[in-house]
């Protein structure tokens, strides 16, 4: 086990003024399974004020007991020793009191994985904190000792998420931790532990009383992670998926099996499946494949011959997308992606399209999201059980977009420009100019070879001699 030098030289420091000092949370976590740190939290027992006059660079801004250290390209959380008291918020602790040991301050942490600390040993001088702790610390070297008064090592080894203490006091202090606990057993790969599960189930609407913003956060971790749609699987197995998505929620039961259609999935269910098949890494991308076709559940339809129809889903589907976007205070970029991938979705691909018809679809999702949205119909492919990613017509269809977007797509590319116009036409500056530009526009839409000023000029003419 490495610790990051800046990291390092902040727990030398802290322990020559003779403070306690522990690294903490995910760091713990990621040295014990082997991975990259990428954030590095420590506590002490040295007060807010008592870190700041080692540290001069660093910043307290909040009642928590956090102090920020700058070092190299991070900056490193040191937190006071606390235990906290009251949470009407269902978020925040009421009162925070400054605790007298490690132990304590562990005590109070969400689930037991996150409450392993590397203790740094300050020679001869390092005492045992009770003796439930020292029958569960081991010497890692001469620095550090491994404090894991919960079990966390247990757990981590057998890919379990379980909460330090009694479940239900856990997710009633702060009830982002019932979503947090889906998104560690989602990134991780591990499960959730039974009473836990039960737990989460039994406390699932406190979720509603989190602010938006934070539930965006833990749900795009989700859907960044390689195991996203087994994600939100999970959190609708707990309960979690009605109260942040009720727009995907409804959607499991909106069957879509019938006579002349492929699908093999209800809604919801191929929803997440392509999710699960969505090549793209974007977080947006992948949010628009995971909702693409709820609006599905507002416009099902069965016919007499008992085909199922879901017309103008991607019209209803794309303004649910925006009221969710909005929800989530997703930023203005965001939303319009988010947007147009889904309301644009159910694009038509065969080999007779104009090169019209093709510019129109690329003006109504912008060329930037061309790509994406290729993405987003491969998973959709998949996720409705076909077996090849792209078909022919498909990939057709990326060769003709392609060709096309080296087409002329605004008047200001023709060759021809208004001081044309008005000097073969001998007219002035008006809307005659725009006019005319335009039906030259619209034929080269249809045949960009006539983008030519030889071939403009004698339309012009022509128009003067009619």
């Amino acid at each position: 086990m490495k610790l990051d030098l800046g990291v390092e030289q902040i727990i030398t420091k802290l322990d020559k003024a003779s403070f306690e000092v522990a690294v903490v949370g995910g760091a713990v976590r990621d040295l014990l399974s082997n991975q990259a740190v990428t954030d590095w939290d420590l506590t002490t027992n040295a007060k807010p004020e008592e870190i700041l006059k080692l540290f001069k660079n660093g910043f307290y801004s909040n009642r928590f007991g956090t102090v920020g250290v700058p070092t190299g390209d991070q900056t490193v959380e040191i937190t006071t020793y606390r235990r906290e008291m009251g949470y009407s918020d269902k978020r925040h602790p009421d009162k925070v009191v400054w605790g007298k040991t490690l132990e304590e301050d562990l005590s109070r942490r969400d689930f037991t994985i996150n409450a392993i600390a590397l203790k740094k040993v300050e020679s001869g001088k390092w005492k045992v904190e009770s003796a439930k702790s020292n029958s569960q610390l081991s010497i890692l070297n001469s620095q550090f000792i491994l404090a894991d008064p919960f079990g966390g090592q247990k757990d981590l080894q057998s890919k379990i998420i379980r909460t330090v203490g009694d479940p239900d006091q856990r997710f009633q202090e702060d009830a982002l931790r019932l979503l947090r606990a889906v998104r560690f057993a989602t990134t991780l790969g591990f499960t959730i532990e039974e009473k836990t599960l039960a737990a989460i189930k039994n406390n699932a609407n406190l979720l509603s009383q989190i602010s938006q913003e934070r539930i965006r956060d833990e749900i795009f971790k989700i859907l960044e992670s390689e195991n996203a749609a087994d994600g939100i699987l999970l959190a609708r197995q707990a309960g979690l998926l009605q109260i942040f998505l009720p727009e995907l929620e409804v959607c499991f039961s909106v069957e879509q099996k019938s006579p002349k259609r492929h699908h093999i999935f209800d809604v919801g269910t191929h929803c997440v499946e392509s999710l699960r098949n969505c090549p793209a890494k974007d977080i947006i991308v992948r949010f628009a494949t995971l909702l693409h076709d709820i609006g599905k559940a507002k416009v099902a339809n069965v016919t007499e011959e008992g085909v199922r129809t879901f017309y103008n889903h991607e019209v209803v589907g794309g303004r649910q997308a925006l009221d969710i976007a909005r929800r989530l205070h997703l930023s203005k970029d965001q939303r319009e992606k988010l947007y147009k991938l889904v309301r644009w979705h159910q694009f038509t691909v065969n080999e007779n399209q104009t090169d019209s018809a093709l510019r129109r679809f690329i003006r109504n999702i912008g060329p930037e999201n061309i790509e994406p949205m290729m993405d987003l119909r491969v998973g959709d492919r998949l996720g409705g059980g076909l077996q090849q990613p792209e078909s022919w017509r498909l990939k057709l269809f990326r060769a003709r977009l392609k060709e096309v977007m080296t087409k002329p797509f605004t008047v200001a590319d023709l060759k021809v420009n208004g001081h044309d116009v008005m000097k073969i036409l001998n007219i002035k500056p008006g809307p005659k100019v725009g006019e005319i530009l335009s039906k030259l526009f619209e034929e080269v839409q249809e045949d960009a070879k006539k983008n030519e000023k030889s071939y403009l000029i004698n339309k012009i003419t022509e128009l003067k001699n009619s």
